[in-house]
């Protein structure tokens, strides 16, 4: 029932950030116990108060904040529950004008440097409509232990929304790429909290930016970008570090080299070479790039602390994902890894989207149980029942998902 009301309500919000309607609000009395009536004005916060009470707010400036898992359910993630992550200030939104905001293609290894406004690239190139996933490099850092440093995200710094734009690949063929072209440079409109310089400038290597799942976005599942996801402009990579879908994007560059703008150099979304013992430190130059995310996979149904009686089937269910590759397959277990059960998985819409899967379980007897899931890839890596290998900056963990219920 949230689904569809969220579909519901979401169809009825104005198509541009800019021509908002008025609203009834049809059937809230059916809206789950403890979430608060949705947000119109979604598409346009700007701020940490215009935030609804069901996200949980990590920093305000700059503004880091998740949202429960059991909201993430959609196959789409409606633009009102995705993480939100910034790296420094955000733009004056009110003053970006979508018909003027250009984006420029530039850097050592481009024939011809080029700029387009957001109307030439509709015009100039075809449109392709895809879900994605995107996932901070941090997802679930908090259930590190030792503790690793940074925000300490939950499950949820992860959502998967329909984007829509043109192929990284056809703006940059338009402008022409050299031969000795080894990475991508992106740039935005967002400040460092300082007010001074970028607040964030990655990249990919040339041959992510090539294939056919990299794009420039100016759509969200079907409206504009909201603000707090990147208005006007998105540069979307599925499968890698959400650091790399650079949001306000004024432009690419594709560098003769590994990218150097901010937030390239260890220890920022980089493991270290080699495996070390939790806690231990490790020299900038032993760190490598996150290039990839990993499998994983997210319960968002049954809540965790739900109750339910004896007899009675549990229905369990959630997506998987695994960065540039696909899930072949989710087992669940009730009784702490000992016995795995293997859910219905359904295939991708498209490549870099998630996977949904769902299970019946049989609980046999009354009392305390942890519902795990697990998934595999498809070259066979699986999501460790622990913690996977520890890293100074708590990146990458994938350890089973699990949600505890109690038969009554």
């Amino acid at each position: 029932m949230t689904i569809d009301r969220r579909k519901f309500l979401k169809g009825a919000v104005a198509t541009s950030v800019t021509a908002m309607l008025p609203l009834n609000w049809a059937f809230a009395q059916n809206r789950p116990a403890g979430m608060a009536t949705l947000d119109v004005s979604a598409v346009t916060w700007s701020k940490v108060e215009d935030l609804p009470e069901h996200f949980k707010v990590l920093n305000s400036s700059p503004l880091n904040a998740f949202p429960p898992e059991h909201l993430l359910a959609p196959v789409k993630t409606p633009a009102d529950v995705a993480f939100i992550r910034w790296n420094g200030q955000m733009p004056d939104f009110e003053s970006i004008d979508p018909d003027t905001w250009e984006f420029a293609v530039d850097g050592e290894s481009i024939e011809t440097p080029k700029t387009y406004t957001i109307a030439e690239l509709k015009r100039k190139f075809k449109t392709h409509t895809q879900q994605l996933v995107l996932e901070c490099g941090g997802n679930s850092r908090e259930n590190f232990y030792p503790n690793a440093k940074g925000n300490q995200w939950s499950n949820t710094a992860v959502f998967c929304a329909e984007w829509t734009g043109v192929l990284v690949k056809d703006v940059l063929a338009d402008c022409g790429v050299k031969s000795n072209a080894v990475y991508t440079a992106h740039y935005g409109a967002d400040k460092h909290i300082s007010g001074k310089g970028a607040a964030i400038s990655r990249g990919v290597p040339i041959e992510a930016a090539m294939n056919e799942n990299a794009m420039i976005a100016w759509d969200m599942n079907g409206e504009a970008i909201p603000y707090m996801h990147g208005y006007p402009l998105r540069i979307v990579f599925g499968g890698r570090p959400g650091s790399v879908s650079q949001k306000c994007a004024t432009g690419m560059g594709v560098r003769d080299r590994v990218h150097d703008g901010k937030k390239m150099g260890a220890p920022a979304y980089q493991v270290p070479k080699h495996p070390v013992a939790p806690g231990e430190k490790v020299d900038s130059k032993d760190f490598k790039i996150i290039e990839e995310m990993i499998v994983k996979s997210l319960i968002t149904s049954p809540q965790t602390g739900g109750e339910l009686t004896l007899g009675k089937v549990l229905e369990v269910s959630g997506h998987a994902w695994a960065g540039v590759r696909d899930v072949t397959k989710v087992e669940v277990s009730y009784d702490y890894g000992t016995t795995w059960q293997t859910a219905s998985l359904t295939k991708p819409v498209n490549p870099m989207a998630w996977q949904q899967w769902n299970i019946n379980l049989n609980l046999p007897q009354t009392g305390y149980y942890e519902i795990w899931a697990r998934a595999t890839d498809t070259k066979g890596d699986s999501q460790p029942m622990v913690q996977p290998q520890w890293n100074p900056k708590g990146y990458l963990f994938n350890g089973c998902h699990r949600v505890a219920v109690r038969v009554v």
